[in-house]
């Protein structure tokens, strides 16, 4: 048998190469553009596949509302002279006696250090019963005191003092320098005043959160719109509970992009544009500027808006497909608003799985002319 040629070694390892593409697909990141369009609704699929132009941005352009209610913006700055429950009161009783109803013999004052208003707002003071403290200022109370006394013992006199921040506090927890448990006083009134007090927030500010709850209510803002808007710097009520936290939200980057990963959204408002260039932006040997996609599931209000229907029901799927390469294609990319939970899916341009295609041909043509060389050798 005679040695195989030189010549014949290159249509050899062609044939060869063609039947190993004809056997198996290409190694790929993903699924390309035609199979993407191949699942749309129109192709009796089950997703929404839709251009996106200035509509489909002004449509889908939601973002988290956060915000606090009427009644936490309405509720006025507490006074150091205001009485609450939990405030522990200091009282000093004088009597114009030598021997009062309260005063130990020989002295003409009683003191009581610490009185604390219980959570009905109430306090009792030997004599005058249980009275209401809560709501008054102390020389209020001290007139209620005076006026239940004085039929008793003759011309009494009465000081009530607070104790500055005792029953009034606040606990921060979190994302702030020094979590813990905080008086309500004269320079911490309020939301902003009481995180400065705490160190202020340890994560960067265009992702961190403020959570307040205050009973059964809770309210979350943005910490940078805190010094936007003077507004949101409510007034601040015993008990109240601040978390501070670093924004959840993330999507997740696949396909022919620098990086692969879920990522953390870095501002409040996230464009398609600023979300590719997050992940280090296209490959551009292989990205497809054509074929940029986000996949969501869209609450059916949204995908009606979006599709000019009023008959969905429940959230649709739905992939929003971005041409860079159009005219206004970059303009409508950075105002296409990434949601959480979004994936953007870049695809292979053509020219990449060409690049495959030589080059699996030439790596298989490689070896078969070795093998001739040797035979002729």
């Amino acid at each position: 048998m005679k040695p195989v040629t030189f010549r014949w070694a290159k249509p050899v390892a062609l044939l060869a190469a063609l039947a190993l593409l004809a056997s198996c697909a290409l190694p790929r990141v993903g699924p390309n553009k035609r199979e993407i369009f191949a699942g749309s609704v129109q192709r009796e699929g089950d997703a929404f596949v839709v251009s996106v132009n200035d509509r489909v941005t002004r449509a889908t352009a939601v973002v988290p509302a956060l915000g606090f209610s009427g009644a936490f913006q309405t509720a006025g700055r507490l006074t150091s002279d205001t009485i609450r429950p939990g405030d522990i009161l200091g009282l000093t009783i004088w009597e114009n006696v030598d021997d009062g109803l309260l005063a130990s013999q020989g002295t003409n004052a009683t003191i009581l250090d610490e009185v604390q208003v219980d959570s009905g707002g109430f306090i009792f003071v030997p004599y005058a019963g249980r009275l209401r403290a809560a709501g008054s200022t102390p020389d209020q109370l001290r007139e209620i005191i005076t006026e239940r006394l004085q039929d008793q013992t003759p011309d009494p006199q009465v000081q009530v003092r607070r104790v500055a921040g005792d029953g009034s506090t606040v606990s921060l927890v979190g994302a702030v320098g020094a979590p813990g448990v905080y008086p309500i006083e004269r320079p911490t009134r309020t939301l902003a005043t009481m995180l400065a007090r705490a160190g202020g927030v340890t994560v960067r500010p265009e992702v961190a959160q403020i959570v307040l709850n205050r009973g059964t209510e809770q309210g979350k803002i943005w910490f940078q719109d805190l010094y936007d808007n003077p507004s949101l710097d409510i007034a601040l009520r015993g008990g109240d509970r601040i978390l501070v936290e670093e924004d959840t939200r993330a999507f997740t980057a696949l396909g022919a992009t620098s990086s692969q990963a879920r990522v953390q959204f870095q501002t409040q408002e996230l464009s398609a544009l600023e979300a590719i260039a997050q992940v280090g932006g296209l490959i551009s040997t292989s990205s497809d500027p054509t074929g940029v996609f986000v996949f969501r599931n869209e609450p059916a209000e949204i995908a009606g808006q979006v599709l000019g229907r009023d008959d969905l029901t429940g959230a649709q799927r739905m992939v929003y497909v971005l041409n860079l390469t159009e005219p206004n294609g970059m303009f409508v990319a950075r105002d296409f608003v990434i949601r959480d939970d979004d994936t953007l899916y870049v695809t292979e341009a053509p020219y990449a799985q060409w690049t495959k295609t030589i080059s699996l041909i030439s790596g298989s043509i490689t070896p078969v002319s070795s093998i001739s060389s040797l035979a002729g050798g």
